[in-house]
């Protein structure tokens, strides 16, 4: 059997690893076609050190056979009629006009939804590395090219991770460069190349658009910078790179492995919140990228954090071993905590975990086990179940958030919910089902987690806020 890709962001890395060549370069722009192309441009841009922008794409359909397309508009404000088909249907230039005239108000909303106020970046002369998550027929993306053409780029990469082969090579024939890591037969479609394919919301695709436009490169960071230098200038150090809002990879040892995480760390920041991913997901999934950038705009630390390695990962695509084992996850949380304790700039401060699926699990079980250091927890559609008996033994302030669709998950929060013995409280977010994939209900976990985490963290040498005066008392307020 062929291989698959985890999820938009090992393919993203995987096609970054074949465009190297385009590394640093000032003339490249990465354009990633909304919405399932996005995530894997953005990690993309961020490999070659490259400014991302988005490239929408509308088709034209005939009237009354709206699946028949006369043509298509794309960003940038090119348009690309088939001739075949209007001059086959006779199709009069004012109908041609008022179809374009409806999609280009289309195309205009969702570009204002995606990119805001930010303005679109210059495609003349550039070398465009053009992304989807996959291609079935490759009609959008023949589209994109011909549109694209118009703009006068230098030259067009057009990049995959999977299409079929005969797509791959008519593609070949209109753009100058196209990089295809899977072209299988039978091809089966685009998802079926994916252990994730969960759909790509348009709040992930805004916020991707954001972030990439204020990501500087990453700076390695990790406890060997410290050592090998005096104390005083090691705090010098902790407190220039504190004042700066972008991540910096974090190396960090743990039972015999290294773990890889993005530290961001705000300027007085009170607490750092470790993010413990769910099952087949990874430090850059979008949805824990959004709520930790609402976190960070409030004010705290966080660390997004890859509990296995990347053989670990690798083997549990194919057998599963570890996403349940939830013992080994919380032992690496616990070590996780305790290097942001030896660490210089973060040795003062509060420590929080955010739990997504059965990273929930891992982190409960983790604050069951080290009691003193936790200060509080928030679960994201998480399986609490899965810390078992030590659930009565987690002390730290607890919120569960649960989308009112999520029934089995819903029921579990509900049962975990009585056995915590501490501070405790079950969001519920009307509408969301267990990704939080419904418009603004990812936004209200991100709000929520925030006001939570505000309420709860402090640097260690400053008294806590006042407890619960009973167990289902909605201290904080959250809204």
């Amino acid at each position: 059997m062929e291989r698959t890709f985890r999820d938009r962001t090992e393919a993203g890395a995987a096609l970054a690893r074949q465009l190297m060549r385009y590394a640093s370069r000032s003339d490249v722009l990465v354009l990633g076609l909304p919405r399932g192309g996005v995530p894997v441009a953005f990690i993309i841009a961020r490999a070659l050190h490259a400014p991302m922008d988005i490239m929408l794409v509308r088709k034209l359909g005939v009237p009354g056979q709206e699946e028949l397309a006369l043509g298509a508009i794309a960003s940038g404000g090119s348009r690309v009629l088939n001739a075949v088909v209007v001059q086959d249907l006779g199709i009069p230039e004012q109908v041609i006009e008022a179809v374009t005239a409806r999609e280009q108000r289309e195309l205009a909303r969702r570009e204002h939804l995606y990119r805001g106020n930010l303005p679109g970046r210059q495609v003349q002369g550039q070398a465009v590395i053009l992304v989807d998550d996959g291609l079935a027929t490759g009609a959008t993306m023949r589209v994109a090219i011909t549109a694209l053409r118009a703009q006068q780029p230098a030259w067009i990469v057009v990049v995959v991770p999977v299409a079929p082969p005969s797509v791959c090579q008519a593609l070949r024939a209109i753009a100058d460069e196209v990089v295809c890591l899977l072209t299988p037969e039978p091809f089966l479609g685009v998802g079926r190349w994916y252990d994730d394919f969960s759909p790509v919301t348009d709040e992930e695709v805004r916020w991707l658009l954001e972030r990439a436009t204020q990501t500087q490169p990453h700076k390695l960071f990790n406890q060997e910078e410290y050592s090998s230098q005096p104390q005083k200038e090691a705090r010098s150090m902790s407190s220039s790179l504190s004042a700066q809002r972008p991540e910096r990879l974090a190396y960090i040892p743990a039972e015999g492995v290294r773990l890889e995480g993005l530290l961001s760390l705000p300027e007085g920041a009170p607490g750092v919140v470790i993010f413990a991913h769910g099952s087949g997901s990874s430090r850059h999934s979008p949805r824990n990228r959004l709520v930790a950038s609402a976190l960070q705009e409030g004010g705290l630390g966080t660390l997004l954090l890859d509990l296995l390695t990347p053989e670990e990962e690798a083997l549990d695509q194919q057998t599963g071993q570890y996403r349940f084992d939830i013992s080994l996850l919380a032992n690496r949380l616990i070590s996780v905590a305790e290097w942001l304790t030896q660490m210089p700039e973060t040795s003062t401060l509060g420590l929080g975990y955010f739990g997504a699926s059965t990273g929930a699990g891992a982190a409960l079980l983790a604050t069951a086990r080290q009691p003193a250091g936790v200060q509080a927890i928030v679960s994201r559609g998480g399986r609490p179940d899965l810390a078992g008996p030590a659930l009565a033994q987690v002390e730290a302030p607890t919120l569960l958030i649960v989308g009112s669709k999520d029934i089995p998950v819903l029921a579990m929060n509900r049962e975990a919910l009585a056995s915590l013995p501490g501070e405790k409280k079950l969001e519920i977010i009307p509408g969301a089902t267990h990704l939080f994939e419904e418009p603004g209900t990812l936004e209200q976990v991100a709000r929520i987690a925030r006001q939570w985490f505000q309420y709860y963290l402090r640097p260690r040498d400053q008294p806590g806020p006042a407890p619960f005066q009973a167990a289902d008392q909605a201290m904080p307020e959250l809204s």
